[in-house]
């Protein structure tokens, strides 16, 4: 790593990053609308974006700048073991294929903003509801500080910031700097910031993994030395061969599956969903998004590249970073870490706004304002926004940064316990209220117990994701163990409920409300009313 600053990547990186910053102000004129003071304009765009925009908000908002730097980081740290990330994202698709645009039409048609809108409309029941709400905002607050995780780790390696010895300030003084450009232009645009940005940021992505993955190898003698040189770092490290063994494949299975049936949970991939103008985006979009699994895949392998071109970091989030320092041309590697960079930005600005609408809509106006108006919706979930975005940057600031990967991880499994909930409820209206609430409360206990107590060489908890399976004996992803026991106790607790003849929710949803699309005659948002679902 430099002992100085790299004056030509940082000029670069500059460039680019005031680029979008002007794009993030001027995005606040970009479609405006006759009425600004609505959660449907400030945090869904006005329910407006068509293929294109929605497919690079989509993009921008699931390829994250944790994904840039994470998924390679795993295949230079654990080999091949690492690629768990493409086939979930090529599982990922056509399961979003068969209830997005189920979700998309119902939350059109009755004016839903959250997945916890909706729950609390289909089942009637604001408990669940808040159950729903409150796991994502959990969910995503690590998720968020990750990705000033990513910007921190690039300005490290441009040696912005002094050392480790430096006064905190002048250290952490241009990831405070990228933070308020952040929370300004998204308190000041809402989500059009996020998506106009995200057209130059994938661009950029898009150039720099097409070069690396032709110029790096050529710089290397090709990729049978590349691959040989992993090998041989996996064999004498005397973790065998790149691939994982028997025990290890079903890790690799159970947590691409628990990770493709998580990734959709998440609110800021459902806010990005919702902002779209018909059914049919979404219907396109889940057939052209499976390009960024290429992309991933391309990706991963700088994993591999880092190994054989000799990169030594004690921290694995740095090594690509530190990659396109050591091979790129100073100004090229400045267009790489601005890749990085805004790749932070435009997910963090849509999970703060994903956050925000949570708390607003699920939180404050069902219990706390029930009266409040459009604008006033507006201006909570603006500050909100803020608020969350100061809690993540504490959070990078102040803790390990491996505490924030271990809070990710969690996250993760967490979001996936309100998977019966969301989908389930888009299906079927058989699962009682209660029963979804108490499967809920058994899969986060148990995946929080659970994760607690696995340990790593270097934490006693928290120390990954993955433990035994109950009955099987094999290693597998707690997640995914965790929402099976949620689906079995909701499935009882639903035959009982229903044979003791427990009361029901009021379902505010018919049945073609699911297929509806914006230019079907008679459909039009409809703003749930303040007492819609009054019953716990």
């Amino acid at each position: 790593m430099n002992d100085g600053v790299n004056g030509v990547a940082l000029g670069v990186f500059i460039f680019f990053f005031v680029l979008v910053t002007a794009m993030g102000f001027l995005a606040a004129r970009w479609r405006r609308a006759e009425n600004e003071h609505s959660l449907d304009e400030w945090g869904l765009g006005g329910r407006s974006f068509g293929t294109w925009v929605t497919w690079f908000l989509l993009g921008g908002d699931l390829y994250t700048a944790y994904t840039f730097v994470a998924v390679p980081a795993a295949i230079y740290a654990a080999g091949a073991s690492g690629f768990f990330a493409v086939p979930y994202t090529i599982l990922v698709y056509p399961l979003i294929f068969t209830f997005l645009p189920r979700l998309w039409s119902v939350s059109h048609k009755h004016g839903y903003v959250t997945t916890s809108d909706f729950v609390r409309g289909r089942f009637g029941s604001k408990g669940l509801s808040l159950a729903v709400a409150v796991t994502g905002i959990l969910a995503t607050m690590p998720y968020i500080a990750l990705q000033l995780v990513g910007i921190q780790a690039v300005l490290d390696v441009m040696g912005v910031g002094g050392g480790e010895d430096t006064n905190w300030f002048v250290k952490d003084l241009p990831l405070l700097i990228a933070f308020g450009v952040l929370a300004a232009y998204t308190y000041s645009s809402g989500l059009r910031a996020p998506a106009l940005i995200a057209f130059v940021k994938d661009t950029l992505i898009y150039i720099v993994i097409a070069v690396a993955i032709i110029y790096i190898p050529i710089k290397l003698g090709g990729f049978d030395d590349i691959f040989a040189a992993a090998n041989d770092k996996f064999t004498s490290a005397g973790s065998g061969a790149l691939t994982p063994d028997h025990g290890g494949q079903w890790t690799y299975a159970t947590l691409a599956l628990g990770s493709a049936l998580a990734l959709f949970m998440y609110p800021h991939s459902i806010t990005a969903t919702l902002s779209s103008r018909s059914r049919e985006v979404i219907r396109r979009n889940t057939t052209i998004l499976p390009l960024y699994s290429l992309m991933l895949g391309l990706l991963a392998l700088l994993g591999f590249m880092a190994i054989a071109a000799g990169v030594k970091v004690d921290n694995g989030q740095l090594a690509i970073p530190q990659l396109f320092e050591n091979m790129f041309p100073d100004w090229f590697a400045g267009v790489a870490f601005a890749a990085i960079g805004i790749g932070a930005l435009v997910p963090a600005a849509i999970m703060s706004i994903a956050a925000a609408n949570l708390f607003t809509r699920n939180i404050y106006k069902d219990f706390i304002k029930p009266d409040a108006t459009p604008a006033q919706e507006t201006k909570v979930s603006k500050l909100v926004s803020l608020l969350v975005k100061v809690g993540a940057l504490i959070f990078v600031l102040g803790m390990d940064k491996t505490v924030a990967i271990n809070f990710q991880l969690l996250g993760g499994i967490w979001i996936l316990q309100t998977f019966p909930a969301l989908v389930g409820g888009l299906f079927t209206r058989w699962f009682h209220r209660w029963a979804l609430l108490g499967g809920w409360a058994v899969g986060m206990v148990y995946g929080t117990v659970a994760a607690y107590g696995v340990a790593s060489p270097t934490q006693k908890h928290f120390g990954g994701s993955s433990d035994e399976i109950p009955g099987i004996g094999e290693i597998g992803y707690i997640g995914l163990t965790a929402f099976v026991l949620n689906v079995l106790v909701t499935v009882v607790l639903t035959f009982v409920l229903r044979a003791a003849k427990a009361p029901d929710g009021v379902d505010e949803t018919k049945p073609g409300d699911y297929t509806a699309d914006a230019g079907d005659p008679g459909v039009q948002v409809e703003l749930p009313p303040a007492t819609a679902g009054s019953s716990h």
